[in-house]
């Protein structure tokens, strides 16, 4: 997940706001046996084109994720992260095999700034996302999880999303917070890239609860 800052927001005292409700407390514990949908579209929002990945990302992809301030808060990212790195992981996520949604964040030109994925894991839909560090603080991040979130729930209305952030990452959770995700728990994950076991907030979001970004 994408932070915007390392600043200690005092999560403890912050978890204790939030409480799972019963209805998703049962979505929770279902496994979602809806049909998955449908092959990765093509989004555009006001700034952003969100396409599929391809092969040919390798080398952007290869770039943002040599930069360990990107890295370090994502859970299964390796570092250092090599251009070979990025084309296993495509040649796995573009194969048509799965089930699951992999965007590639672009502007103007076409080049891939960061990754938006919706994958479907242990019976249940997970959010992830990364953004290059050159265009934090700028909206793209929030602007391209509506984008994808509104997205997926036209398509799966009933399902539920789930996600996630370090606990040493407030901007990603304010980019999920802005949306209408709650905290559901915290638990330690380890985290590749660091080689440690890291704080991990559980967040997860219905259909009703979305709120899409506003332009800015």
């Amino acid at each position: 997940m994408v932070p915007a800052g390392s600043q200690d927001l005092g999560f403890s005292q912050k978890l204790g706001g939030y409480a799972m409700t019963n209805a998703e407390l049962l979505r929770s514990r279902q496994v979602d046996t809806l049909p998955p949908p449908g092959p990765c579209p093509t989004i555009e929002t006001r700034r952003l084109v969100l396409r599929p990945q391809r092969l040919a990302d390798a080398g952007s992809i290869a770039e943002s994720l040599s930069d360990f301030a990107v890295t370090r808060m994502l859970a299964r990212v390796p570092a250092p992260y090599y251009r070979q790195d990025a084309l296993e992981w495509l040649i796995l996520r573009t194969s048509g095999t799965l089930p699951d949604w992999d965007f590639a964040i672009t502007r103007d030109d076409d080049t891939l700034i960061g990754v938006v994925s919706v994958e479907f894991r242990h019976g249940e839909w997970h959010l992830g996302y990364w953004l290059n560090r050159f265009y934090w603080g700028k909206g793209y991040m929030t602007e391209a999880v509506s984008g994808v979130v509104e997205r997926f729930f036209r398509r799966m209305p009933t399902a539920t999303m789930h996600s996630g952030v370090f606990a040493d990452n407030p901007g990603s959770l304010r980019v999920q917070e802005k949306l209408g995700f709650r905290i559901t728990g915290c638990h330690e994950t380890y985290a590749v890239s660091r080689a440690a076991m890291v704080a991990h907030l559980d967040t997860v979001l219905a259909a009703e609860d979305f709120v899409p970004s506003r332009p800015r």
